[in-house]
């Protein structure tokens, strides 16, 4: 007799946790291109340095906003989850 196979399709926790991680790997990219793009600006002249500062802090506290929003779907284990890695 044949083994049922497994399914194709990945029960929808484990899924999402999977598109979690990947979002959270994900975000240290999206952060040094945001942190990095002030560095291609034209110093025009009615651009200060405090827009600047203000744009990367912005960005700065939206990084931790996002990590923040990330982290409680990381933190919880998936019994699915963990008896498929090994």
């Amino acid at each position: 007799m044949r083994r049922p196979r497994a399914p194709l399709f990945l029960a929808r926790a484990v899924y999402r946790k999977r598109r979690l991680r990947d979002a959270a790997r994900l975000l240290p990219l999206l952060g040094f291109f945001l942190l990095v793009l002030p560095l291609l600006w034209d110093a025009a002249p009615g651009r200060g340095a405090g827009q600047t500062v203000v744009y990367i802090f912005g960005v700065w506290a939206g990084l931790i906003g996002l990590a923040a929003y990330l982290a409680p779907g990381l933190a919880r284990p998936d019994a699915d989850d963990q008896a498929e890695d090994s």
